[in-house]
């Protein structure tokens, strides 16, 4: 598995590889709803943007993770952002997740879309496994997971500490390579139906 580090655009969104010069408007994209966070395994809300920025870039630089400003088409704005975590290129593995939207990006094309250029880049590039891990207090993103086509395989006790200390039981999803054509297919046929 070799991956990429390039921006991968669609109809609706282009995701762009996180750079120094996106700060400002990652922050400005992400540095809301509270509530949300609360549930996040860190913290980019408020005084905790500059310790989810560093994290971020640590993790990048020591090859942990590709992370991707989420723009949307239409107008031109950041309204997110997801990463590959956990690549393991021996394994043919990585995760999809520390994905947040602005509540206003989170309807619509933007997340679907995200997910399918992030699935579609990983399997071209010789995956064949792709996992999302999941807050298990997080209905509403274990729904979208679910959503996208993929199974959940269990849940991992005490899995994590999150930024507010809480120990955190992990829902644990995936899409196989045997998988990606079906679900490759239903995401395109959803978008095309739900979003032209």
């Amino acid at each position: 598995m070799n991956i990429q580090i390039r921006p991968l655009e669609g109809r609706h969104v282009r995701l762009e590889p996180i750079t120094p010069e996106l700060r400002a408007e990652l922050k400005g994209a992400i540095d809301c709803d509270p509530e949300s966070w609360e549930i996040m395994s860190t913290n980019g809300c408020g005084e905790g943007f500059a310790d989810w920025w560093g994290a971020l870039k640590g993790e990048t630089e020591r090859g942990e993770r590709i992370g991707f400003a989420i723009r949307r088409l239409k107008d031109g704005k950041v309204v997110g952002t997801s990463s590959y975590l956990n690549i393991r290129k021996l394994h043919r593995g990585l995760e999809v997740g520390s994905t947040f939207l602005h509540p206003d990006a989170r309807s619509g094309p933007v997340n679907p879309e995200s997910k399918l250029l992030l699935l579609k880049h990983a399997f071209d590039s010789g995956a064949i496994r792709v996992e999302f891990m999941v807050d298990v207090r997080n209905a509403r993103s274990q729904a979208a997971v679910e959503k996208l086509g993929a199974d959940k395989d269990g849940v991992l006790r005490n899995h994590k500490i999150t930024w507010t200390g809480h120990v955190r039981d992990t829902a644990v999803f995936s899409i196989t390579d045997a998988d990606w054509p079906g679900v490759r297919q239903r995401l395109d046929f959803r978008l095309q139906e739900t979003f032209a």
